[in-house]
């Protein structure tokens, strides 16, 4: 696949990745325990096998998914998703919040296992630990120039 997004953004550049029609959601299935290709596919009715297979070798190329062949004969191929995969999950989740404030039909809610009680996103300072409130997103350039001084 070719990039779609020539733009020195970390959004264009993870949606170069991941934004292409049905990737997110394959990403999705393989994070809810559906590791074959059948079991994909049947999960994602639609997709045609041949978009599947371009996706699923796209995902690897790009190192968000890795692949064990498990039969020789015929190939086939268990998908399992790699440490960037994983970090996808917290994207997931950012949607299935923003779903439930925004969606007509709402089909999913994050709640806090123990207690049933829905959550929402919080940001903490990586040194300290402690909740921060008031976030911005700012050019690298602009970090590092603020270390040189």
């Amino acid at each position: 696949m070719k990039s779609t997004y020539n733009l020195p953004c970390n959004i264009a550049q993870s949606l170069n990745i991941i934004g292409d029609r049905w990737t997110l959601l394959v990403v999705h299935e393989i994070m809810n325990g559906n590791h074959q290709f059948n079991e994909i596919k049947k999960a994602l009715p639609g997709i045609s096998s041949n978009l599947l297979s371009e996706r699923l070798r796209y995902l690897e190329e790009e190192g968000v998914i890795k692949t064990d062949l498990y039969s020789e004969h015929p190939p086939r191929y268990r998908y399992t998703l790699t440490k960037s995969g994983q970090e996808l999950e917290h994207v997931f989740n950012t949607l299935v919040l923003w779903g439930s404030r925004n969606l007509q039909k709402c089909y999913k809610k994050l709640i806090d296992s123990e207690t049933g009680d829905e959550v929402e996103i919080a940001y903490y300072n990586k040194k300290t630990g402690e909740l921060v409130e008031h976030i911005e997103v700012v050019p690298i350039e602009v970090l590092e120039k603020a270390g040189d001084q």
